[in-house]
């Protein structure tokens, strides 16, 4: 309610109370006048007495005592969250309940998040529209496809150098492989290939990629070699990759903004380690939100058990 609308309203109280002050033995009749009850009458006549034209105005609605009300402590939690990490209230809600026992719904979440003046994502988390829809697809099974990718790294400042975090994510489970090289080639592919399947619980039966120049025919022909069938996406369409292409946005939000590169950022070995931390966490403990909250493994140990009831 804005001011002018409260005073209106003081302005109102005020002239029943005068009007039956002139007629002190009318006060019915000046209720029916202006078509109030003499309950609100006399309980608006008690607190002009006792605060004068402060005590007509509206008071809040708000209760004195809310006891279901959300503890300050997970206002703040959800508040840290979503400023620190731009984490949706879904996925704030899947760590509350990960990783600190704390049950709530998403429309809680979201409304402690507007209430807070943090209902909007930063200009550059924002979702971009696109011209045509595509329809989302995921494997039955871990190892049926895999998707790999290359993401180019800022060069170290005052030097030369720049690495490249080669990226290799499950279709089904969404368990990724990381490593950082100091060479984009088909050999560094090959290389991280030979890795993830050593890495990997299951056996990889196809493998898809762009069109990228690490991935040419030395990297395609090696592949096949293993009898891991090579895809191709269209050209121009990174949304066919969208996995990997959306867990590197993940990697930049929630590690790379995050980790303290002093140090790291001119040692391959140290920053591997780095990555190799941030990997597993993200595999046994991050809370994902096309999984419903599940992590990555539990969401294999969860196709194992699938299985393995389906051949009993």
């Amino acid at each position: 309610m804005t001011k002018a609308e409260q005073a209106r309203i003081v302005t109102w109280r005020l002239r029943i109370l005068q009007h039956a002050e002139q007629e002190p033995r009318y006060v019915a009749q000046t209720c029916r006048y202006f078509g109030i009850s003499r309950t609100a009458f006399y309980r608006w006549k008690k607190r002009y007495d006792k605060h004068g034209e402060t005590g007509l105005a509206d008071r809040p609605r708000t209760p004195r005592h809310s006891p279901r009300a959300t503890p300050s402590a997970v206002v703040s939690k959800i508040l840290y969250l979503r400023q620190n990490y731009n984490f949706g209230a879904y996925r704030i809600a899947a760590y509350l309940q990960r990783f600190h026992q704390i049950e709530i719904a998403r429309s809680t979440v979201h409304r402690i998040l507007v209430k807070n003046g943090m209902g909007r994502l930063p200009a550059n988390q924002k979702h971009q529209p696109h011209r045509k829809r595509w329809k989302r697809y995921e494997k039955a099974q871990p190892g049926h496809r895999l998707q790999m990718d290359v993401k180019f790294l800022e060069r170290i400042p005052r030097t030369g150098k720049r690495f490249y975090q080669f990226t290799a994510i499950d279709d089904c489970t969404r368990i990724r492989v990381l490593k950082v090289y100091d060479r984009c080639n088909q050999r560094t592919a090959i290389r991280f290939l030979n890795e993830v399947r050593q890495r990997l619980p299951f056996r990889i039966l196809a493998l898809q990629t762009d069109n990228g120049a690490e991935f040419q025919s030395q990297f395609h022909w090696h592949a096949e070699s293993l009898d891991i069938r090579h895809i191709y996406i269209r050209p121009a369409s990174p949304h066919l990759n969208g996995k990997v292409e959306r867990s590197h946005r993940i990697d930049d939000q929630e590690f790379y903004q995050m980790v303290d590169q002093n140090g790291i950022s001119d040692d391959i070995h140290l920053f591997n380690e780095k990555l190799r931390e941030w990997e597993d966490y993200y595999n046994y403990h991050r809370p994902h939100g096309a999984l419903r909250g599940r992590t990555p493994y539990e969401r294999l140990v969860e196709k194992s058990r699938a299985d393995v009831s389906q051949g009993s």
